[in-house]
């Protein structure tokens, strides 16, 4: 969902989407994953220019939420932050509410800067924190197409061994 109503979430909303966030598993249980829940329109602007394409719909959301993780407390942080993202997406489904992830570690604003770098500093994220993540949400500002079951690339499900023979 990139189009959100100006509806504020609740903050019960708030609360069950960080809750999902929370208990996203991670390797060993490290739980290295961190998160800043921003719901301030100018930041939410700020963000929405950390990378020069697909990050200008943070700006019309009503809430992002920052996933980041730090590399020192485990080696597979990429996965569980990504883990701690779709958890989010999910529960806001659940809710339905409407999200989107903007991707934010290895990509650029338009002056070359690394996202990361820019995110951290609108936020003052300690260095040793990576930003993996922006996880915009909203209520619904669009409908949306069930996805076509009939455009399923079957073709890229093997069973036992790649190409099942």
């Amino acid at each position: 969902m990139r189009k959100f109503t100006q509806e504020e979430l609740t903050q019960e909303e708030v609360v069950t989407l960080m809750k999902a966030a929370l208990m996203s598993p991670s390797s060993h249980r490290s739980n290295g994953w961190q998160f800043i829940v921003v719901d301030d329109k100018e930041t939410l602007s700020k963000l929405s220019q950390c990378k020069e394409a697909g990050a200008t719909l943070i700006a019309d959301a009503p809430l992002a939420i920052v996933v980041m993780a730090d590399p020192l407390t485990s080696d597979v942080w990429i996965e569980d932050a990504s883990i701690a993202s779709i958890m989010i997406q999910l529960q806001a489904e659940d809710l339905g509410l409407g999200s989107c992830w903007v991707q934010v570690r290895e990509r650029y604003a338009a002056d070359g800067t690394s996202a990361n770098e820019v995110v951290h500093e609108i936020l003052d994220i300690p260095l040793q924190l990576q930003v993996l993540s922006i996880i915009a949400v909203g209520h619904k500002g669009m409908e949306r197409k069930p996805f076509n079951e009939d455009n399923l690339q079957w073709e890229k499900v093997h069973i036992n061994r790649y190409g099942g023979k």
